[in-house]
């Protein structure tokens, strides 16, 4: 069975070609460097697997050119580039990778607040711009007995749940469908919004954005906040209202932000794109922050929509789609999109 992965080269296609070799899956690779454009029909238009970033386009124009195509493989979460409905007139299998960075945003969480609760990056550049040692105002303070408060409570907020018990931290979730079985099995207890920014020495955001998550965390929502609380969004910029964060940063509502996703961002389709060929928005994201006073404020640590980016991340992402493409040729196929829409 020949696929074509659209997007691959350098180390993934090594890593690919390794690990094919290893499952036994019995096809014929093509690896193709460059994205997949609009209407293209590929050169090895008999393929019967196609396997593309969130960068292709797999629309209607190349569906019918290739009269072979049985599957379509994302490698990503988001599969709003590729034309379901042409695919399934034809009934092709169009499978995802429904998640691939759990812990490894939690992590990356826990790294934005202990940088800000240990004041790291003070530290750090005390030293290397001044070579002065002095613990003079670097003074921080513990997360154990603090109350951790995760707004979400799926699978990254989960990891952070478990983590903050690690700490020794009291942890309140909010979730509108919430999970009284997941709140029983990690010891933490759901409460409302309002109740979670009134209780909470720190906030960290794990929901998606949409309507009804726009600007959550607005003028009203910071003046229920407990003082001095530290908020750390790792999620999506829009969820929070950036004017009245800088606001209660000045006023001193928060004690600090660790952010490393903002609203200048606009809609993120997938964290993918970012992994493999870096932040798309880079240069009006630098302007947009030389102008902003959040970059000014020595409480608030601004990372590059970073929290996706790890080796191991990378290889789940690679390994879940050959799982899928597996899956598809033994007849199960997996992960199949419509179970996610």
């Amino acid at each position: 069975m020949k696929i074509l992965f659209y997007g691959s080269a350098g180390e993934e296609k090594e890593y690919l070609e390794n690990k094919i070799k290893e499952l036994n899956i019995t096809i014929d690779a093509i690896f193709l460097p460059e994205a997949l454009k609009a209407g293209v029909i590929p050169p090895a238009s008999d393929a019967e697997i196609l396997s593309v970033f969130v960068d292709s386009v797999v629309n209607r124009e190349t569906i019918q050119g290739m009269p072979n195509l049985k599957c379509i493989v994302t490698r990503s979460t988001g599969f709003d580039h590729i034309d379901l409905a042409a695919a399934r007139e034809r009934n092709i299998v169009v499978s995802n990778v429904p998640s691939y960075g759990e812990n490894t945003v939690a992590e990356y969480a826990f790294a934005l607040l202990l940088t800000l609760s240990r004041k790291v990056h003070l530290a750090y550049d005390r030293i290397r711009e001044t070579g002065s040692f002095s613990q003079q105002g670097l003074e921080g303070f513990d997360l154990a007995g603090k109350t951790l408060g995760v707004l979400g409570t799926g699978r990254i907020g989960r990891h952070a749940i478990k983590m903050g018990k690690g700490f020794g931290m009291e942890v309140v979730g909010y979730d509108p469908y919430p999970n009284q079985e997941l709140a029983g099995s990690l010891g933490f207890t759901y409460v409302s919004l309002d109740e979670l920014l009134a209780k909470s020495d720190v906030l960290t955001i794990h929901i998606p954005y949409m309507k009804a998550t726009h600007h959550l965390l607005n003028e009203a929502a910071f003046g229920k906040v407990k003082k001095g609380a530290y908020l750390i969004n790792t999620s999506r910029g829009a969820v929070v209202d950036t004017d009245a964060m800088v606001r209660a940063l000045q006023s001193g509502i928060l004690g600090g932000a660790g952010l490393d996703v903002l609203e200048e961002e606009g809609i993120v389709k997938d964290e993918l794109g970012f992994l493999v060929h870096g932040h798309p928005n880079a240069e009006n994201l630098k302007i947009a922050l030389e102008n902003h006073i959040l970059v000014d404020l020595p409480n608030v640590v601004v990372t590059p929509h970073n929290a996706f980016n790890t080796k191991e991340a990378r290889q789940r992402i690679l390994n879940t789609t050959l799982h899928d493409v597996a899956g598809f040729i033994a007849g199960t196929p997996k992960n199949i999109v419509e179970q996610h829409e």
